[in-house]
Formats: structure tokens, sequence, C-alpha cells
């Protein structure tokens, strides 16, 4: 019995030894911080070492973008400051602050949100924080930072060049430029909050039919944005640019100066920042951009603390909650949808439709890859089919036409380049580690790789087509040019498919399952480099063409007449060479990625 009662007490002194040995708040946050250095210092150590041409191509192509914006914001801001008088033009900049601070903030929240998903309930560093001794709270803290992180550079690298332009036009006093960063901070930290809470609240009490949600969500926003664009730009042709058209715009845009809105008070304190004359009281301007500082803060402070107290009671539920959670089980309706797909594809092989169809299907089932690519298209197609509304009563007005054609096909062709190497790239890597499951198949590996080159070029042609169509029939462009633009848009696809499915079997990375971190390599790297390259090339190739051909056709800027045969010559050539150079760039990749993926050992 003594032996008994000796063991009971050695092991509630153990017990009570280890609660002892627990780090209080203070601690624990400390240790995670240091935690969060080592990340870091490795993360850049590791980039520098192995990623040096991605990470110097990324911070020159920052840097042009970022002076590019500068440079716009600021021939802006100049322009109002020389031919509008001072009411109208501090009203014109209150709401191009209002206007583009409420659009910031409602991205900031769904893109919160989303990171704020994939960070507390979907990454494998918190599978392993959860087996920690560590308050549910401080796991929080430690994914939340991080996506306010990520969620700021967009901030940084859109809003900077407006704030510092118009400081430098209005002739802002020092303290505006030392508000800047408080104020940003401050600002972030609202939206952010919010998109966290509203995260948690729905996968801990809407999960079945937090999909459905998330659904309804993003299409009542397509739809709002749809809406709003239509209502903004519904005044008649006749006016536009002109002092009624502008007057009514100003207006529209009033729904943005709600009092209640932090992105109100952001363009607020900024703006009495920037003045350099004191109130009649005597009080300093700057004054009350502290206030509104300060009013920034609280709530920011406030959202903070409300998101950690959400996280302490629902967080933990909610995650195990996801984790066991049954996935649901396919529908018909995909059943029915797989079903067309093979018919359509019924020409082709069996084994290579059913390639093409796994593909599809891994597209379909992650997210991160339909959304994005239905937010670009979406956004390309809301501009294309709008581009009528402005006016081009430039002279010369066919060629300045078609040199906004030719501009928006590279534009889709510079998207569709981010997004064969961002998705189509990583495919052979991500097939590394479950390649046995194809290598058991009566297939070969040749038709697996021209089976991920017809998905890449098929799946990208018909939206990049209809795209250019859109675009050419609101520019009301000649035939000849439709033509050509749609010749170009195949060269592009078959191209840009051919150079990430070729270098990527060539360069893989099989030891990654990251596709982004498969994408930031020095494979990823070359693939964006090459595939900028061949679209400008092959642009280039019918636009200048293009370009003399509608001037001598239309009689508007160069006395061509004489030359149309000439010209249609030379239009002729530039066509040929690009389906040549599309010829090239697809075979010659694809020829040493299947040189590379006979011989490669999985």
């Amino acid at each position: 019995m003594s032996e008994l009662a000796r063991s009971s007490m050695s092991d509630t002194l153990s017990q009570q030894r280890l609660v002892v040995m627990l780090p209080d708040a203070s601690q624990e946050g400390h240790a995670f911080w240091r935690l969060r250095r080592r990340r870091l210092s490795w993360g850049v150590s590791q980039q520098l070492n192995t990623s040096r041409l991605r990470v110097s191509l990324v911070l020159l192509l920052s840097f042009v973008f970022w002076v590019g914006l500068f440079a716009m914001f600021f021939e802006g801001f100049t322009f109002l400051d020389r031919n509008m008088p001072s009411d109208m033009r501090d009203r014109t900049v209150r709401v191009v602050y209002n206007v583009f601070f409420v659009s910031l903030m409602i991205m900031l929240v769904f893109s919160s949100g989303v990171l704020a998903f994939g960070g507390l309930y979907r990454s494998e560093e918190v599978r392993l924080l959860m087996t920690l001794p560590a308050r549910t709270e401080r796991i929080f803290l430690h994914k939340f930072q991080e996506a306010v992180a990520l969620s700021s550079w967009g901030f940084l690298l859109l809003g900077s060049p407006m704030l510092i332009s118009y400081g430098i036009v209005a002739g802002a006093p020092w303290h505006y430029y030392a508000l800047l960063a408080p104020l940003a901070i401050a600002f972030v930290f609202i939206p952010c909050g919010i998109g966290a809470i509203a995260c948690m609240l729905i996968v801990r009490y809407v999960p079945a039919i937090r999909r459905k949600l998330l659904f309804g969500i993003a299409l009542l926003s397509g739809v709002g944005a749809l809406w709003a664009t239509w209502w903004l730009l519904s005044l008649t042709e006749g006016h536009s640019l002109t002092p009624t058209w502008f007057r009514e715009m100003l207006s529209r845009f009033e729904y943005s100066e709600q009092r209640l809105l932090p992105s109100w008070w952001l363009s607020s304190a900024l703006l009495e920042a920037s003045r350099n004359e004191s109130y009649a009281t005597g009080e300093a301007a700057w004054a009350e951009s502290v206030k509104f500082l300060g009013l920034m803060i609280a709530n920011a402070l406030f959202f903070h603390q409300v998101a950690v107290w959400t996280a302490k009671r629902i967080y933990r539920h909610g995650y195990d909650a996801l984790v066991v959670a049954r996935r649901p089980r396919q529908r018909r309706l995909m059943a029915m949808f797989d079903a067309a797909v093979l018919w359509v594809l019924a020409p082709l092989p069996n084994d290579l439709r059913q390639l093409l169809l796994k593909d599809l299907r891994l597209f379909r089932r992650d997210p991160v890859q339909w959304s994005q690519f239905l937010v670009f298209f979406g956004l390309l197609a809301l501009y294309f089919s709008n581009i009528r509304r402005f006016r081009y009563d430039i002279g010369g007005q066919a060629a300045w036409i078609n040199m906004i054609s030719f501009l928006n096909l590279t534009v889709v062709g510079l998207i569709l380049s981010t997004f064969t190497t961002r998705f189509i790239f990583p495919m052979i890597s991500l097939e590394g580690r479950r390649f046995w499951v194809l290598g058991l198949l009566p297939v070969g590996r040749d038709r697996i790789l021209w089976g991920k080159f017809f998905f890449a070029a098929a799946g990208s042609l018909v939206p990049s087509a209809l795209l250019i169509a859109i675009s050419d029939v609101m520019l009301s462009v000649d035939s000849v040019v439709f033509v050509i633009h749609q010749i170009t848009c195949l060269a592009l696809c078959a191209g840009l498919s051919g150079i990430a499915v070729g270098l990527g079997a060539r360069l893989p990375d099989c030891r990654e399952e990251s596709p982004s971190k498969i994408a930031a390599g020095f494979g990823g790297t070359l693939t964006l480099v090459i595939s900028a390259a061949y679209i400008a090339a092959v642009v280039l190739m019918t636009a200048i063409p293009c370009h003399l051909y509608v001037d001598a056709v239309g009689r508007q800027v160069f006395d061509l007449q004489d030359r149309l045969p000439e010209l249609r010559f030379w239009l002729v050539v530039g066509v040929v060479s690009q389906i040549g150079l599309s010829v090239a760039v697809t075979v010659v990749p694809m020829r040493v990625g299947i040189l590379a993926f006979r011989r490669l050992e999985f």
C-alpha cells in the first residue's frame, strides 16, 4: 500500500513539475518570434543561394512596375494641379484616395481570409504546432501575422507610388511622409482581422455548406463588381471626358466617402497631413491626422483582440472538425461533365483521353488554380467588354485602335505565361513521387508529356481566343486583323504550353511537393523569362506589318496606298514566320523534355 502511495505521489509531483516547466504567455511569444526569425533568415539565405536569378528578376520587375506607377500618378496629379481650380482638385484627389482605399480594403478582407484559411487549416506547420503544448491563440497569432505580411505587400507596391507622388506634387511637409508607415500598418490590420474572424466563423459553424457559402459570396461579389462597373460607365459616350461627364462621375463615387469606413479615415488623415497651413484656431494641420491615426490604431487593436478571442474559443474546434470531416461524394453533375469531355475528345486515343481527363480533374479539385484563373480572365473580360466606352478621338484613330488591340493581345499572353509557369511547369515534378502509378499503366512516357501539352494548350486556347475575340469585336478591328489575332493566340498557347511542359520535364524537382516553390526555382524562372521573350517576338512579327497595313487602308497617317501589295506580302511573311517560330518553340522544348523524361528515374 505504501509503495502504491509513493508511486501516486511521484506521478503527482511529475505532473506538477511539468506544469511549472511550461512557459508563460510572454515566453511562448518570444519562442515563436525566435522561430520566425530563424525561418526568415533561412529562407532568405536559401533564396540567395539557389534562386538568385529569380530574386533579381522579381526585384527588377517590381522596381520597374513601381517606377511606372509613380510616373503615371505623378503626371496625373500634376495635370490636376495645373488644369483644375483648387476646390475641384481637392475633391478629385479625395475621391481618388477614397475609391482606391475602399477597393484595397475589400480586396484585403478577401485575400486575408483566403490566406488565413490556407495558413490556419491547410498548413503542414500548423499540424505540427497543434501537437505541441502551445496555446491555441498563440498558434493563431503566428499564422495571422504571416497573413498580414503577405496581404500588405499589395499596399506597399500599389499604394506607395500614389502617396509619394501626391506628396511631391502637393509640396507636403515632412510629417506627411513620417505618418505614411504607421497609418498603412494600422489600416492593414483592420481588414485582415475581419477576414481572419470571418474565416474562423465559417469553418467552425457552417462546415457543411462552407463551399456553397464561399461560392455564393464569390458569385455575389462578381455580380456586384459587374453592376458597379456598368453603373459607373453607363454615361453616354457623347459626354465622355467633358466637364459634365467629369462632375457626374465624381458624384457617382460619393459612396466611398462614408464616415464609418476605415478607408475614409486613412484618406482623411493623409490629406490633412499633406496640408501646410494651420487652422484658424491655431491648431496645426497635422494634428487632425494624428487624431485619425489614433482612431485607426484603436480599431486595429480592437479587431486584433476580437480575432485572438475568437481563435481561443473556436479555432481548435474548427480545425479538428475540418480534419476529420468526410469528403463529399462526387456529384452527378461532375460525372456528366466528365462524360461530356470524353465525348468531345472521342477522336483522340483512349489512353490520351484518360490522361487529359485526369489532369482536368486535378485542376478542377484545386481551388487555388481555377479561382486565380477565373479572377484574372474575368477581369480581362470585364475590361474588354467595356473598352468601347473609352473614346479614341486622337488623330489616326485606326492606328490607335490597332495598337490597343495588340496591347490587349500582349496582356493576355503575359497572363497566360504566368499561369503556364505557375501551374503547368510543376506538373511533371508533382508526378514524381506518385509516378509508380502511371508507370504501371500501358502508357509510354512520351504519351504522358504530350497529354499534358494538349491539356495546357487546349485549356488555355478557349478562354484566350474568346477574350481576344471580345476585344476585337468591341474595338471593331479589320477582319484581316481579327484573323491574325486568332492565329497569334493559337501560336501563343501552343508555344507557351510547349515551353512549360518541355522545361518542366527537363528541369524537374521531384523532392518538392509545393507547386509554388517548384515554380520559384531556377527552372520556373527560366521558363518565365523564355516565355516573355517568345511573347514579344510573336506579337511584334505581325504588329508592325498590321500597323502599316491599317494605315495604308485607312489613309490616316501615311499615304501608303501604292504600297498595299508590298504590305500584304510582308503581312503574310509575318504570319508565316510567326507560325514557324511557334512550331519551333513547341517542338524543340518538347523534344528536349521527352529525351530527359525517358532517362528520368523516380
